[in-house]
């Protein structure tokens, strides 16, 4: 059997680090993409000693060319790419009245385009065989909406609205490509120290924080499931609900606990370097500085809790809304 091939983006730390390690395991050889070149081989020595093959490319996601051309090179020396994972992002946070254009606009290019750029050199070589994976990453809907967090939610978004669009596309010209989205809540990385960070206070998780690895296996199971998308934890249930309340209820509650959820009450450095526009340096790895509250499983019922009992919410607000149709109809007729 031919070897597969999976390519990380983001893959020098983070999430694409732990990725890179949980697929390495699972028989992939792994090429691994990102700014930094010094955590890429980092990575990559750590796949050598279980004997797994590498390539280090670096590359900025937000170019094309350098995304196309990576591809290229690792289908001439790695192989048939069979799984593409794009685990790279980058964001700015803060009240969108002082944030700039030039920051939200490299922060899309990054966190989407930066999606995008990966998905479209996938799909150049995946449609040659007609079959592979292609896994981005979203928020979970439970994290959609926080205050000062515009620039990630609208780049999440785009991508989320962008997949939508193209797997109709896919089953139309009946290429056997998949395209799943992984539903992340917070999770336990590098990039509370290094996100540019215009609050003036550190920043923290919101909600349940897991650790890397718990969203690396998630990314494992997208390389091989038929589902459109793959959830961690209960969130998505718990945002289901705030939705059949409605948005005002859960915007109400945004205002007045999302700052706080967000913020520690130590005051960030000034001079601290961020990711934006550079690589931040340091030997970072895929754990932040959150591991004593990180969770290192998901949870036993996330499987039941999206499934079934999302579809009991669905009963009840359709139940709901009939009833009050019933209602307006015989309020009518008086």
């Amino acid at each position: 059997m031919p070897t597969q091939i999976a390519v990380i983006t983001g893959a020098g730390a983070g999430i694409g680090r732990a990725a890179a390690r949980a697929l390495g395991r699972a028989g992939f050889d792994i090429a691994l993409l990102g700014r930094n070149e010094d955590r890429l081989k980092d990575a990559a020595q750590e796949l050598a000693a279980h004997s797994i093959r590498t390539l280090v490319i670096p590359v900025d996601v937000a170019q094309a060319d350098a995304v196309e051309q990576a591809a290229v090179q690792i289908e001439a020396e790695l192989g048939p790419i069979t799984v593409w994972a794009n685990c790279a992002g980058a964001t700015v946070v803060g009240q969108v009245a002082v944030l700039s254009a030039k920051d939200i606009q490299r922060a899309t290019e990054v966190t989407y385009l930066g999606s995008v750029n990966g998905t479209l050199a996938a799909l150049k070589h995946m449609r040659r065989r007609g079959h592979g994976a292609i896994i981005n990453l979203d928020l979970a809907p439970s994290l959609r909406g926080l205050p000062l967090q515009a620039a990630e939610n609208g780049a999440r978004s785009a991508l989320r609205g962008f997949c939508e669009s193209l797997r109709p596309e896919l089953l139309h010209d009946a290429d056997h490509i998949r395209v799943v989205m992984v539903d992340l809540p917070a999770i336990n990385t590098p990039r509370y120290g290094w996100t540019r960070n215009l609050t003036g206070k550190r920043l923290k998780p919101v909600g349940p924080v897991y650790e890397p690895e718990v969203a690396a296996e998630a990314i494992c199971r997208a390389a091989f499931t038929t589902s459109r998308s793959i959830s961690i934890g209960p969130s998505t249930t718990l945002a289901a609900i705030w939705r059949i309340l409605g948005p005002g209820c859960r915007e109400a509650r945004m205002a007045k606990h999302g700052y706080t959820a967000q913020l520690q009450k130590t005051c960030a450095e000034s001079t601290a370097a961020d990711d934006l526009f550079h690589s931040a340096p340091g030997a970072f790895a895929a754990h932040g500085a959150f591991d004593e509250k990180a969770r290192r499983v998901d949870s036993p019922f996330s499987f039941f809790v999206t499934s079934s009992v999302r579809a009991g919410l669905f009963g009840a607000a359709l139940a709901a809304g009939v009833t009050g149709l019933m209602a307006h109809i015989r309020n009518s007729r008086r």
